[in-house]
């Protein structure tokens, strides 16, 4: 069973995807805002990040570059998940460390398909 970590301020998102990875036999851990996020991935050091990018305390940017360019951390797989769908933030995204990206279309057998293929890579 994999370990994801969600970092999202919306809880009908975190709900949403709970319920999709919990079926498909993942264990989840859920955070609000940035900084959260960042102390738990640290603490429990998941196999898979689910980030937005629009966090209180601390971007999602910045979540991801800080996990990503630590030799400690940087294992860890990130999939930006946001409503950014311009081609200038999904670059942010690339260049801050993200493995993936996708818009909030919240299709659930779309999540667990790349969610599926990043723990593969792993």
């Amino acid at each position: 069973m994999s370990k994801i970590l969600i970092i999202d301020d919306s809880p009908t998102i975190i709900d949403l995807l709970r319920t999709v990875l919990t079926s498909g036999g993942h264990e989840v851990l859920t955070a609000n805002d940035g900084v959260t996020g960042l102390n738990l991935a640290k603490e429990k050091r998941p196999d898979l990040i689910i980030l937005d990018i629009m966090l209180p305390k601390m971007n999602g940017y910045e979540v991801c570059n800080l996990i990503k360019f630590d030799e400690k951390y940087k294992d860890i797989k990130i999939l930006m998940l946001t409503a950014k769908a311009g081609a200038e933030s999904k670059n942010i995204g690339y260049e801050t460390g993200a493995d993936e990206y996708m818009t909030k279309d919240l299709d659930p057998d779309k999540i667990l398909q790349v969610v599926k293929k990043m723990l593969q890579d792993k």
